[in-house]
């Protein structure tokens, strides 16, 4: 999902990640199944690429991300309000007598606690709605899954959504992965169709409190730098 979707424009970064997921989709306390003709065979799944790349992903986030789109320029307005007494303070302060300077003072810290406390709020409130999404999603993926998992004689299923080392795959072969197919089986079965606007991209959603998107002279990035 690309920052056409969600544009950031705020000025101040919570990195925060759209969820956690450790599930996988066999039954809790299935063992895998062996092939008769040899080793089990294994697939591997990038649960929240699946995710955000359903048809119906894309579109209820791209929904979220216009949802939030007041609350970004709410917050940018304020960044600009407490840009500008910082420039004042910058290159007027030495020059104010103490009473102007610490009133001024006063309104920058003022505002500045107004940002960080709306801005927190915002982005709990946003992560929140993204974990709602996602687990919407998750709950119909899981049969999905399981489903195309038996039809293809997998006996066991690896989720790779945390690269190695914190996740458990160190490398595997894109024979293996099944990531495209089980959106291309989903999307059939949930008959959402492809938003003309979504790229089907990958990349997580970044809340009302991500930072700026970089300069065109540097490359994209799933969580724009400043």
């Amino acid at each position: 999902m690309k920052s056409k979707i969600l544009r950031i424009i705020t000025a101040m970064a919570f990195v925060l990640p759209i969820f956690t997921l450790a599930q996988t989709a066999a039954p809790a306390g299935a063992a895998p199944a062996a092939s008769a003709n040899g080793p089990t065979k294994i697939g591997i799944i990038n649960v929240q690429d699946a995710i955000l790349a359903t048809n119906e992903g894309q579109k209820d986030f791209e929904a979220l991300g216009k949802k939030f789109e007041p609350k970004r320029n709410e917050l940018k307005t304020l960044n600009d309000e407490i840009e500008s007494l910082q420039k004042q303070l910058d290159t007027q302060g030495s020059k104010m007598n103490d009473d102007a300077r610490a009133t001024l003072i006063r309104q920058l810290e003022a505002k500045k606690k107004t940002m960080s406390r709306n801005q927190e709020d915002a982005q709990n409130e946003f992560v929140g709605q993204q974990n709602e999404i996602a687990q919407k999603i998750l709950q119909k993926l899981g049969p999905v899954i399981d489903k195309y998992a038996k039809e293809s004689g997998l006996g066991l299923i690896i989720d790779t959504s945390k690269p190695w080392p914190d996740g458990p795959v160190l490398w595997a072969g894109t024979s293996v992965d099944i990531t495209k197919p089980i959106v291309d089986l989903y999307n059939a079965q949930s008959g959402v169709p492809a938003s003309p606007s979504a790229t089907r991209s990958t990349t997580r959603p970044a809340g009302p409190g991500a930072k700026p998107a970089a300069p065109a002279t540097k490359p994209a990035a799933s969580e724009p730098p400043k």
